[in-house]
């Protein structure tokens, strides 16, 4: 790339989460209770929700909160009780447009620019649809322009935030005056299933709600402490369309998570990591997408990372629990605030996100710190 040309860059990052925090150790308590009948899946569930890697989530659905007696989502529920599909979507369209407006709004403002300097609008999500969908519902709540592109990623999993990102940055190489705003909202928990499987209680056990936003754009001479994005690869891992599913069935949606992923993981994304890095040495920052302890080990293992580089996923998932798309932005801004504090220098690395398919999403990025000079600027995306 030639240093005169303003590198692409993540000009700004939002995030937002619903009102009602979800403490993971009065859950193993509520659930414990409703598990009461089933002591086997009782000490199960306990073992789950204290190993599992997050303290506290957040919903949009205060009925999670009620008496354990009344709770249309725990164990025991009577089938006439739970909610439908139908009665979960009416609640993510009326939750998911605020807090997807709030996260907008806090991208935009850290970015400096303006909603009129927005050209392309992205929207992600896989817990919810209807229509007109997010798209439009963002386009007249920020005052975006009728005209704007949109682009929605609907029902593309965990990957998809990551997905946008690397789509936002071909945008904004492609035509130099782009400003692309992505929007990326999950309410996983209006999801969860009032069973007391293994598979059920894994995936009620860290999934949580919240909304991720950030504009990319080119960087211009005053862009510092901001991420310079570089090349990147999507690529679907064989013979594992069947590891990672998500179904709509008649009471939400259907996860299924195999304990196999870590080790798929551990095996497969070595190769695709060397052909993206094309031979050159290992970056310094890694933003893995925190779709599971187990993930981020698996990781953390093969690469020998240390407990700093793997500081921003942990602790996001330890926060917020898995938020789906919308994590890979939450681990960013984390590991963003982190190096502004610490005054850090110039950084190179690689984010990272995996989702059905089994898909994975790699880019390459460099930190860009305050006072880096423009030269260098120019030069962190290649």
């Amino acid at each position: 790339m030639d240093q005169t040309t303003p590198a692409t860059a993540i000009l700004g990052i939002g995030t937002a989460v619903p009102a009602y925090p979800l403490k993971q150790s009065e859950v193993v308590l509520r659930l414990t209770q409703a598990l009461e009948r089933y002591p086997d899946s009782a000490r199960w569930a306990k073992r789950l929700f204290k190993q599992c890697g997050v303290e506290t989530r957040y919903t949009c659905e205060p009925g999670l909160l009620g008496p354990v007696s009344s709770c249309r989502y725990l164990p025991d529920t009577e089938p006439g009780l739970i909610p439908t599909t139908a009665e979960r979507m009416a609640l993510y369209k009326k939750e998911s447009v605020p807090l997807a407006r709030q996260a907008a709004g806090q991208a935009l403002a850290d970015s400096g620019l303006s909603v009129s300097d927005i050209t392309h609008l992205i929207t992600v999500s896989c817990t919810g649809q209807f229509l007109p969908g997010l798209d439009a519902s963002l386009v007249k709540e920020l005052g975006l322009s009728r005209e704007i592109s949109r682009i929605p990623l609907q029902f593309i999993g965990c990957a998809a935030g990551l997905r946008a990102v690397c789509l936002a940055r071909e945008i904004a190489d492609s035509a130099p005056q782009a400003n692309v705003l992505i929007v990326s909202v999950e309410l996983c928990t209006l999801h969860i299933q009032p069973s007391g499987d293994k598979e059920a209680l894994f995936g009620a056990s860290f999934f949580g709600d919240g909304a991720s936003a950030c504009v990319i754009g080119r960087t211009g001479k005053s862009r510092q402490g901001i991420f310079g994005l570089g090349n990147h690869r999507s690529v679907l891992i064989p013979e594992a369309a069947e590891e990672m599913t998500w179904e709509v069935g008649n009471f939400g949606f259907d996860l299924y998570l195999s304990p196999a992923i870590p080790k798929l993981i551990t095996n497969r994304i070595p190769q695709e990591i060397g052909k993206l890095l094309d031979g050159e040495r290992l970056p310094g920052l890694w933003a893995i997408h925190p779709g599971g302890k187990g993930i981020v080990d698996a990781v953390e293992q093969v690469y020998g990372l240390t407990e700093e580089q793997t500081a921003p996923s942990r602790q996001v998932l330890r926060d917020f629990g898995n938020l789906s798309s919308a994590t890979i932005l939450f681990v960013l801004q984390q590991m963003r605030t982190q190096l502004r504090t610490a005054g850090a220098d110039a950084a190179d690395g690689i984010a990272l996100a995996f989702g059905p398919g089994l898909t994975a999403e790699l880019i390459r990025f460099t930190y860009i710190p305050v006072g880096a000079a423009q030269e260098k600027t120019a030069d962190a995306a290649v």
